[in-house]
């Protein structure tokens, strides 16, 4: 396993990055602990949150992902060990949202005093917010980086056109690039990606970092049919996928993990990391034994064969 440049930025990741939404959701802090010990006990050292998990969970209010996170890296003392991403804009109730300067400026404050650090390597632009200019956000980045609260800059969820005119501001008005994107992208949901976002990622050298990279659970091969959507507080959104391409997926998926004496999870994941144009995809794990499958991705001794079945068998 070998660690690789996020992009054009001077951080290098192993290829999978522990999603933490799940931290003060579907784990509490114990557990959340548990897995982030066996997740970089292995080597990997990339975790990606958002100021805003967990808060659709009834009782919270935002931040508890990176509060236990911020909680741990105390904890451990490893602060200087792991590569922190987190993200801003998603609404927090009470009008805390979007992209302006000084919304960015307050923000940035309690994700550093949640994570307990004076720096966050990646800093990321949630969603798009059309109603603030795109050089009052990177300006407000520029700000950061100066003052060292930012190493570097990414961004979330903008449509091809944004993603290229954010890149295009940034140079026009000498203001920090996005260097990272955060799609959603996996062996089923392949199209809106693949279709205008790609080559502007390959284009520009960004690193990256897609989510929802086992579709909800679905390319694990647990949920097979209707009956299975209970099995987790994730199956409600996996019902999308039980349609022939789905069926024809897991399929692939089965085949190739069979000749590779592995889990579905793992073959999916392995997919993704020798796509040309993804550094480390986003997993999450409420399990240990979960985490185990996802670890494996890196090192599957998939074949160029194996690769343009599950490419082909996954065609949209």
């Amino acid at each position: 396993m070998e660690k690789r440049q996020l992009g054009n930025t001077g951080l290098y990741v192993y290829p999978i990055t522990f999603g933490g939404n799940v931290f003060g959701w579907t784990i509490d802090e114990k557990k959340s602990f548990e897995l982030l010990d066996a997740f970089t006990g292995k080597g990997f050292n990339f975790i990606d949150t958002a100021d805003v998990y967990s808060r659709w969970k009834p009782g919270n209010e935002g931040g508890e992902s990176e509060t236990i996170i911020g909680n741990w890296m105390k904890k451990r003392g490893n602060r200087n060990e792991v590569i922190i991403a987190t993200k801003v804009g998603s609404d927090m109730g009470s009008g805390k949202q979007g992209l302006s300067k000084k919304y960015i400026l307050k923000a940035v404050e309690a994700s550093l005093k949640r994570l307990q650090t004076d720096h966050i390597d990646l800093y990321q632009s949630h969603w798009d917010d059309q109603d603030t200019p795109i050089d009052e956000t990177l300006d407000a980045y520029a700000q950061l980086i100066k003052e060292g609260k930012v190493r570097h800059i990414g961004a979330s969820n903008l449509t091809a056109d944004r993603l290229k005119e954010s890149l295009q501001v940034a140079v026009e008005n000498g203001l920090p690039a996005y260097e990272t994107f955060q799609p959603h992208y996996n062996l089923y949901e392949r199209e809106v990606f693949e279709n205008g976002l790609e080559p502007v990622c390959l284009g520009n050298n960004l690193g990256v970092l897609n989510y929802y990279s086992l579709a909800s659970g679905f390319l694990t091969g647990k949920y097979r049919s209707k009956d299975d959507l209970d099995k987790s507080p994730r199956g409600g959104g996996v019902a999308k996928y039980l349609d022939d391409r789905g069926f024809k997926i897991l399929a692939a998926l089965d085949e190739v993990s069979k000749q590779l004496k592995t889990e579905p999870a793992t073959a999916a994941l392995a997919w993704l990391i020798n796509r040309p144009s993804v550094t480390a995809p986003i997993v999450s794990a409420t399990s240990v034994e979960q985490l185990e499958s996802i670890m494996k991705a890196p090192d599957l001794p998939i074949t160029a064969h194996e690769i343009e079945l599950l490419t082909q068998e996954s065609a949209w």
